[in-house]
């Protein structure tokens, strides 16, 4: 399982990436605030109502100066409650709103993230991100965010009316204040990093339960089941474990707020006391105080109790961030003048240099393995087609994957359509080149919109067209036609199928260079021909690279290219090679051996 997890942005980062976000806003957000003060102002008219009342009760006041302050004191109420829940629904939207908008920038920043960024980083890190660490934030943004505020307004305002009423209850109030602040610090020293790693694991989780998912039939066939059962039970304990140490932190942190709660009151009600028996205050007055600061118990509470949420969802946002502060801009490549292979990510402007190929002396190699390609030239013609051929690890499908852009040479250079596909914008790079894989996906939704990802404004003429090229011919035995649902929960294309509906897209997008990276391998003998015939039509006046399974696709080749761990042995016609009787020849003679067996 891979480690090398995608960036996670600092909590200052975090910080000033949210304020940024909320700051899209401004005039909501003002109106927010205001909203939320006059609630919290409304509140604190209770206690000092009720205040007001005790005085006249003890003073054997009149009873219809009573009758009014209580409707006074429901009125008040009813009107803060009302603000408060208004408050609050409009700072759950605005930052509702906001995190829909982040949510999009996430996906478009796994999207344009390098493909081999993605597969180190695992799929389970990418999906945590858009799915698990946006629920974190979610609840904390709807259930926690509004209240968390209005809270911290409500205890703010009344330290302001405790102050009022006299100086000293403020300062009786705040001797809670310190055991307070180090439980909070100690708190939150403790539990950042478990709910950072809470979300790290979580991502472990969803990335071997995809594994197990998505590989099931494999697993089913080897008896692998109960093993694999075992590796996600291992990765669900090892983040409940980490969960657990955050629960019992926190169990402890509201045992210490408990405590500052009982010292604070006391320390009120000596003051009180003591300022009553003074005569510096009335007994209304230090009524209000005392049930000021049993009302900011509560508020206290919340503010201190829910860092515990806004700390998952703190760590969810980290994430989230971090994905899209790591996204580069894709910007226009910056061009060199023509015919420079220095500096720069643009070759030339010779005739045809947009369609042609030219790899300079690459060499490349995965972490801790020997060199998967080690220094490799190679020149495609505009228009040529160019099949690479050769065991398994000679370096095949690295070569491919470094022309389209998905690895960079540690060395040398490969240029695509004049543009340096290691520096090039990868928008800029694949409008010039498009790849199909072995492995070709097949999207939900309708034939025609699987189709029309490649070309959004497409007819239903084109897509037909296409559709017939490659041989189709299935698609018009289908009930709906173009609007058959397929992919998952829809109709279920056959392999075979599904690359001819990958070949149809490569030739809706046109790209004036392709490579096929075995891209007819999964093709049973009957379906072979078919395949081939498809991927003909599809590569038909393009520059292309196949990464030929079967050296059938190779004999119709311009060039045959043969590689052995990671070098290039030998090159030439199919019929150049065969005469020369050296490694092709005898691929050929084994290849055909195998055929006449079968």
């Amino acid at each position: 399982m891979s480690t090398d997890i995608l960036p996670i942005a600092t909590p200052r980062e975090t910080r000033r990436a949210m304020w940024r976000l909320l700051a899209q806003r401004p005039g909501r957000l003002t109106l927010t605030v205001f909203v939320l003060l006059t609630a919290a102002c409304c509140g604190l008219a209770a206690p000092a109502i009720l205040g007001i009342m005790v005085n006249i009760a003890a003073s054997g006041g009149d009873v219809m100066s009573l009758l009014w302050l209580a409707i006074a004191l429901l009125v008040a109420g009813g009107l803060g409650a009302l603000l408060g829940i208004l408050g609050q629904n409009l700072l759950a939207r605005i930052c509702e709103e906001a995190l829909a908008g982040l949510r999009e920038e996430v996906f478009a920043a796994a999207v344009r993230k390098p493909l081999n960024h993605l597969e180190k980083a695992g799929i389970g890190d990418v999906v945590a991100r858009v799915s698990g660490d946006v629920e974190a934030v979610s609840e904390a943004i709807s259930g926690v965010l509004p209240a968390f505020t209005s809270a911290a307004f409500t205890i703010a305002v009344t330290l302001l009316g405790l102050g009022v009423i006299d100086w000293r209850f403020a300062v009786a109030v705040l001797i809670a204040a310190p055991l307070q602040v180090f439980t909070l610090r100690w708190f939150l020293k403790r539990t950042a990093p478990i709910y950072r790693t809470v979300r790290i694991t979580e991502a472990n989780r969803t990335e071997q339960i995809i594994e197990t998912v998505h590989g099931s039939p494999s697993v089913l066939a080897l008896g692998l089941g109960s093993r694999h059962a075992d590796l996600v039970a291992a990765a669900s304990r090892e983040n409940i474990g980490h969960a657990l140490k955050g629960v019992n932190y926190l169990t402890r942190f509201y045992n210490r707020l408990n405590l500052a709660e009982l010292i604070g009151l006391s320390a009120v009600l000596v003051v009180g006391f003591w300022l009553h028996a003074e005569g510096t205050v009335t007994i209304g007055a230090a009524t209000a105080a005392a049930l000021y600061f049993y009302r900011l118990f509560d508020p206290i509470g919340l503010v201190l109790g829910q860092f515990d949420e806004l700390q998952k969802a703190a760590a969810g946002l980290g994430r989230m961030f971090g994905l899209t502060m790591s996204a580069k801009p894709e910007t226009v490549a910056a061009s060199a003048p023509a015919g420079t292979t220095g500096a720069g990510t643009f070759r030339g402007t010779d005739a045809g240099i947009d369609a042609g190929i030219v790899l300079e002396d690459v060499t490349f190699a995965y972490p801790g393995q020997r060199p998967a390609l080690n220094a490799v030239s190679l020149t495609v013609k505009p228009g040529e087609r160019v099949a690479i051929v050769g065991t398994s690890g000679a370096g095949k499908t690295t070569l491919a994957k470094v022309i389209m852009g998905l690895e960079h040479p540690h060395s040398g250079t490969a240029w695509v359509g004049g543009l340096d596909s290691a520096a090039a914008a990868p928008a800029e790079l694949h409008e010039r080149i498009s790849m199909v894989s072995q492995e070709v996906h097949v999207f939900s939704g309708t034939l025609a919109e699987d189709l029309l990802l490649a070309k959004p404004g497409a007819s239903a003429e084109e897509l037909s067209c296409v559709l017939k090229a490659v041989g189709a011919t299935w698609v018009v035995a289908l009930d709906d036609g173009l609007e058959t649902s397929v992919g998952a929960g829809g109709h279920q294309l056959t392999p075979e199928q599904a690359q001819q509906l990958a070949l149809a897209r490569l030739m809706l997008k046109d790209p004036p260079i392709a490579v096929l990276d075995e891209a007819t391998a999964e093709a049973g003998t009957g379906s072979a021909t078919m395949l081939d015939q498809a991927a003909e039509a599809a590569l038909t006046g393009r520059t292309s690279v196949v990464i030929a399974h079967r050296l059938s696709q190779a004999a119709s080749a311009d060039t045959v290219v043969v590689m052995e761990q990671g070098r290039i042995v030998e090159s030439g016609s199919h019929q150049e090679l065969l005469a020369a009787e050296g490694r092709y020849a005898h691929l050929w003679e084994a290849w055909n051996s195998s055929l006449s067996r079968s």
